[in-house]
């Protein structure tokens, strides 16, 4: 495969849309569209820096889990912490950042960040962090007027019957799984 040339073809205001024009490997030319939470200059640039983190919070052997409305499938379904990095942030505040706003709690220990992984590797460029973490405090809601999440920390047992009766997204649904076979 053989990148030829990239053009953007929508500019909104969480993700740019861009089609990829490139050579098979039989030699014929295809588009490919992609979307990216960044600006792209060129090719170069696609799947170059994170943009985000997801975080797999724990305390005392609980499982944080949020309960989120999510436009994109109009469901309430079940997802890790997670957010967009700033212009300039560090992850480590990044994952503070994220982690009270969604649900007033505070990192007690972070025990491990995960190199960037790719989101969705068919449609986007998007690289996310995996964070692991301890977290401590009460709940509270400091989240936007655009954002319906109930925050709650899970038991083993708990977290290993959401998964067979409840939607997750596919990142939550890994770190949901392991926690209530294996323990973090």
């Amino acid at each position: 495969m053989q990148f030829l040339r990239m053009e953007k073809v929508k500019d909104g205001k969480y993700l740019k849309n861009y089609e990829i024009t490139y050579q098979n490997k039989v030699g014929r030319e295809k588009k490919y569209e992609i979307v990216s939470r960044r600006e792209l200059k060129g090719i170069e640039d696609v799947g170059g820096a994170p943009s985000g983190v997801s975080i797999v919070a724990t305390c005392e052997g609980r499982l944080l889990l949020l309960h989120e409305f999510r436009m994109g499938v109009n469901k309430t379904i079940y997802n890790l912490c997670a957010g967009m990095l700033e212009e300039g942030e560090a992850i480590e505040t990044c994952i503070a950042r994220e982690l009270y706003e969604e649900t007033g709690l505070k990192v007690r220990e972070i025990k491990k960040i995960l190199p960037p992984s790719f989101a969705a590797v068919a449609i986007s460029d998007t690289t996310t962090y995996i964070a692991f973490v301890e977290a401590e405090g009460e709940f509270a809601d400091n989240t936007s007027d655009n954002e319906e999440i109930s925050a709650k920390f899970y038991t083993r047992a708990e977290v290993a019957e959401l998964l067979e009766t409840e939607p997750f997204s596919s990142r939550a649904q890994m770190a949901a799984y392991f926690f209530a076979n294996y323990g973090l």
